[in-house]
């Protein structure tokens, strides 16, 4: 099933970028005030900017701004689970967020790379 993750409506992406992104740009790049909407998973970090699910009163703005590997392998919005650790859990959690992670990849551009990320494979 190699078209499982692909978007319905082709999407043109940039080149994936390596640039580190320090924790603090991460921090504000949270889709409020009209800033950038970032989310990053296992250490990359892609940018979500115009999906308002994930701005000010989205759905999914407790990923904005933060590396939210744990809560999308837990399938969770709660914010107590939006964190980059991720190695401890078990293999079926893993491989949703590794699903999660091929869904990012082919709908949102890279960004970069969280500076200093212990999560990444």
């Amino acid at each position: 099933m190699a078209g499982k993750f692909e978007p319905k409506i082709p999407v043109k992406l940039d080149p994936p970028k390596d640039d580190p992104i320090s924790a603090e740009v991460l921090v504000a790049a949270n889709g409020t005030e009209g800033q950038k909407a970032y989310v990053a998973i296992k250490g990359k970090v892609y940018d979500v900017s115009e999906n308002k699910a994930y701005r000010e009163g989205g759905s999914y703005h407790v990923f904005a701004g933060k590396d939210a590997s744990r809560a999308l392998a837990k399938t969770s919005t709660k914010p107590e689970d939006v964190k980059p650790e991720w190695q401890d859990l078990d293999d079926k959690e893993k491989q949703t967020l590794n699903d999660w992670n091929t869904f990012f990849s082919n709908r949102y551009n890279v960004v970069g790379v969280v500076q200093g990320a212990t999560n990444m494979e």
